[in-house]
C-alpha cells in the first residue's frame, strides 16, 4: 500500500520550503538564458586558503585516509577546537569530553535535536531565525515557542514569561549571534543574563556561533561559554564554513556542556563514520595554521557591505549596516510591503534579475524583510544595485505600485 508523501507525521509537521520556489524560478530564469545575480543562500564564492587546500591534497594521496573516520572527530581536530577556544574566547575545553566534530553545524544542531528531545518537549526559539533551529526540533518532535529576537530586555522577559506558561518546562532555548538572518550581535553582559536564567530554571542553551569571525564593528562576538557556569547548561556550534570559505567541506564542532556532547556524540555513532579524514586534517591545518586568511575574508565582507549598502541607498532604499556575518537584513521598500517578503522576492527575481531570500522563510516575524547575502564579487555587487535602482524608479513603478495594491 503505497502513500502519499504528505500523509508521513514529520513531514506533515514540515511546511513547503519557502525558498524552493525562489530557486525554481531562479533555475527557470537561468534556462532561459538571463543573466541572474545569485545573493539568496549564504554560500561564500571564495574558495579555502591555499594551505589548507594543499594539507588536503596531501592527506588524500594517503590510502590510510580512505578508511572510515572517528564518528566525534579525530583527535587531532578535537584538539585544534579547544586551541582556538582558547585563543578566542579564554574557554578552556577537554577535547575528549567536550568537543564534537560535525558534518557542519546544520547536521549537529539536527542531531543534537534528536539526542535530546522527547514528543512534545517545548524549545525556545527566536523568530527569525535560521530554519534548522526550529525544524530540527520540529522533526524530532517537539513544539517550538517563539520569543523575540533581539538580544535585550524584551527577550529576557519573554523568557521569563516562557518558563511560567509553558507545559512543560521548556527543555532548551536557541540563541544566535551573530544571527542568520539578521545580523544582529550579542554582548558577552546580554549571555551573563540567558545563563543565570537558564542554570535558574534547568533549561540548556544552544548556541549557533557560525559567523563569529565575520565581523565589522565593535568587539569581536563573544561565545557564551565564555561565562562562568555555561558549561552547566550551554553547548556552542561553530563551523568551517563561513571563516575559511570551506562550506561544501561540511565540517564544523560543537563545544561545551559535558552531558549534551555525549548525547550528540551517541547519536552520531549510529548514523555517521564522521566526516573524511583527510577533510578533519585540513581544518587541523586551518585552525592551527596562518590566521591570516581569516582577516582578509573580513575584509572581502566587509568591502562587499560597503558597495552594497552604497548601492542600494542610491536606489532609495536604506538598509541597516550588519554589524556582522554575510548578510544585509533589508526591510521591504514601504510602497512593496504589502506584497509580503516571498512576492517581493519573486517580483525582485523577474524585474531586476537579482536573487535574494524572503525573510517568511525565517519564520512569520521576518516577513517584512528580505535576506541578502554578499557572496558576489563588487563588481556584480553594483551591477545588482543598477537594476533594481531601475526596478525601484523606473517607468514601469506606477504600474507596479497600482498592483501592489491590488494584491493588498
Amino acid at each position: 500500500m503505497s502513500a502519499a508523501p504528505s500523509e508521513f507525521h514529520r513531514i506533515r509537521r514540515l511546511p513547503p520550503y519557502v525558498f524552493a520556489e525562489v530557486n525554481r524560478l531562479k533555475a527557470a530564469a537561468r534556462a532561459r538564458g538571463e543573466d541572474v545575480i545569485d545573493l539568496g543562500m549564504g554560500n561564500p564564492d571564495t574558495g579555502a586558503p591555499a594551505h589548507v587546500v594543499a594539507k588536503l591534497t596531501e592527506a588524500v594521496a594517503d590510502p590510510r585516509t580512505h578508511r572510515y573516520s572517528v564518528s566525534k572527530g579525530i583527535p587531532g581536530l578535537r584538539r585544534a577546537v579547544a586551541g582556538y577556544y582558547a585563543r578566542r574566547f579564554g574557554v578552556g575545553l577537554d577535547p575528549e569530553t567536550e568537543i564534537c566534530v560535525t558534518l557542519g553545524s546544520k547536521e549537529g544542531l539536527a542531531n543534537l535535536a534528536q539526542a535530546i528531545t522527547s514528543p512534545g518537549d517545548v524549545i525556545l526559539v527566536p523568530n527569525p531565525s535560521y530554519p534548522i533551529h526550529q525544524f530540527g526540533f520540529v522533526i524530532a518532535g517537539a513544539a517550538v515557542r517563539s520569543v523575540p529576537h533581539e538580544p535585550g530586555e524584551e527577550m529576557l522577559r519573554a523568557l521569563d514569561r516562557a518558563v511560567i506558561h509553558s507545559v512543560p518546562k521548556p527543555t532548551a532555548l536557541i540563541v544566535n549571534f551573530p544571527s542568520n538572518p539578521t545580523a544582529l550581535t550579542a554582548s558577552l553582559d546580554f549571555y551573563k543574563e540567558v545563563v543565570a536564567f537558564a542554570r535558574r530554571h534547568e533549561v540548556f542553551v544552544i548556541s549557533d556561533l557560525a559567523y563569529a569571525e565575520i565581523y565589522f564593528e565593535g568587539d569581536p562576538p563573544p561565545s557564551i561559554l565564555a561565562v562562568p557556569g555555561a558549561k552547566e547548561i550551554a553547548v556552542e556550534f561553530t563551523s568551517m564554513s563561513k571563516t575559511y570559505s570551506m562550506a561544501g567541506w561540511r565540517i564544523g564542532f560543537a563545544a561545551g556542556n559535558a552531558r549534551l556532547i555525549a548525547a550528540l556524540a551517541r547519536v552520531k555513532s549510529y548514523l555517521d563514520y564522521g566526516a573524511f579524514t583527510p577533510i578533519q586534517v585540513a581544518a587541523v591545518a586551518a585552525l592551527n595554521g596562518p590566521q591570516d586568511c581569516v582577516d582578509q575574508v573580513r575584509a572581502l565582507y566587509a568591502e562587499r557591505r560597503e558597495v552594497l549598502l552604497r548601492g542600494l541607498a542610491a536606489a532609495g532604499w536604506d538598509v541597516p549596516p550588519p554589524a556582522a556575518s554575510m548578510f544585509a537584513w533589508a526591510p521591504i521598500p514601504e510602497r512593496f510591503r504589502p506584497l509580503g517578503s516571498l512576492e517581493f522576492s519573486k517580483l525582485l527575481l523577474e524585474r531586476a534579475k537579482v536573487a535574494v531570500s524572503p525573510g517568511v522563510g525565517f519564520g512569520e516575524h521576518g516577513d517584512g524583510h528580505v535576506r541578502i547575502a554578499l557572496v558576489e564579487n563588487t563588481h556584480r555587487i553594483r551591477q545588482a544595485c543598477r537594476a533594481i535602482r531601475q526596478f525601484l524608479q523606473g517607468s514601469n513603478a506606477p504600474g507596479l505600485a497600482a498592483g501592489v495594491e491590488d494584491a493588498a
